[in-house]
Parts: C-alpha cells; sequence; structure tokens
C-alpha cells in the first residue's frame, strides 16, 4: 500500500509564500512523474504543475514564474514553492504521483490567500 501525504498549506496573506510537501510511503519500487492540482470551491480540480521523473516541469499559466515545482528522489517527495501568492490562488491542494505504475492522490492540503 502507498500512501501520500501533504503538509504546508496555511493561511497567508497576498504576495506571502507557501512551500508545499508531499511524500510517498509503503512499497515502492519506482516513481514516475509528480504533480500538483487544487481544486476551489464550486470549480473544476485544475492542473498546477508537473514534474517528470527526469526532472522536465510543466506549468498552469496562471501559476508560471510565481510557482516552482521540485522533487527529492531519495525522500520520495515532491515540492511546491508558491510565491506571491494571490487570493484566485485559494484552493484545496492535491498531490498526485505514479508510484509503481500506478496513480495516486494525497489527501489534499488547503491554502487560503487573503487580500
Amino acid at each position: 500500500q502507498v500512501q501520500l501525504v501533504e503538509s504546508g498549506g496555511g493561511l497567508v496573506q497576498a504576495g506571502e509564500s507557501l512551500r508545499l510537501s508531499c511524500a510517498a510511503s509503503g512499497r515502492i519500487f519506482s516513481i514516475g512523474s509528480m504533480g500538483w492540482y487544487r481544486q476551489a470551491p464550486e470549480k473544476q480540480r485544475e492542473l498546477v504543475a508537473t514534474i517528470s521523473a527526469g526532472g522536465s516541469t510543466n506549468y498552469a499559466d496562471s501559476v508560471k514564474g510565481r510557482f516552482t515545482i521540485s522533487r527529492d528522489n531519495r525522500k520520495n517527495t515532491v515540492y511546491l514553492q508558491m510565491n506571491r501568492l494571490k487570493p484566485e490562488d485559494t484552493a484545496v491542494y492535491v498531490c498526485n504521483m505514479i508510484v509503481n505504475r500506478e496513480q495516486y492522490w494525497g489527501q489534499g492540503t488547503q491554502v487560503t490567500v487573503s487580500s
């Protein structure tokens, strides 16, 4: 059984920063792509950023230049550094990983940005 556990969410003011972490645990033989998604109230889940096993990154246009995704393969962890946060970034952030060629999701962490 593989579990993903996120941390780092919270309440911040516009312009501030947060760093999210998501660590995978359990019987892990390989991890492929990792990513972050978010879902705001009454909106569909949307892609925020992904990072491949080789380190290639992809970002939603709305976060380019403000957010940075990275990974530490030794720790089976993916990070999302979020700078210059805006109220419209408020959402539940959920991590995603391809572990042992299967897709797993975290439970989500709330990020709230006040204006």
